[in-house]
């Protein structure tokens, strides 16, 4: 996925769980003072990201996260990540 499908992922992802208006998703909203997201919205969030991500958000992460394009960065940096592994176990079996 390119970070511009991952990013529309998320933000249609968090319009649908949290009802909010598709224009108020952007990558600077804040996602408590702007989106009003509370604690428990917070947690089903980082449930979605990490069926997303197909991994865990640890708490460091989940404490980073302020605004919606902190956590498009997030998803992004892990798709990375997981292309690089995958690239990484591919050279070493064809190696």
């Amino acid at each position: 996925m390119t970070p511009e499908e991952i990013e529309q992922k998320i933000v249609s992802m968090m319009v649908e769980t949290f009802e909010l208006d598709e224009g108020t998703v952007t990558r600077a909203s804040r996602l408590y003072e702007d989106l009003e997201l509370d604690s428990i919205d917070a947690l089903d969030m980082v449930v979605k990201l990490q069926e997303l991500m197909h991994r865990r958000v640890t708490e460091d992460e989940m404490r980073q996260l302020r605004t919606v394009g902190d956590v498009v960065d997030l998803v992004v940096g892990q798709h990375a990540q997981a292309a690089e592994a995958e690239a990484a176990t591919a050279e070493s079996s064809a190696g």
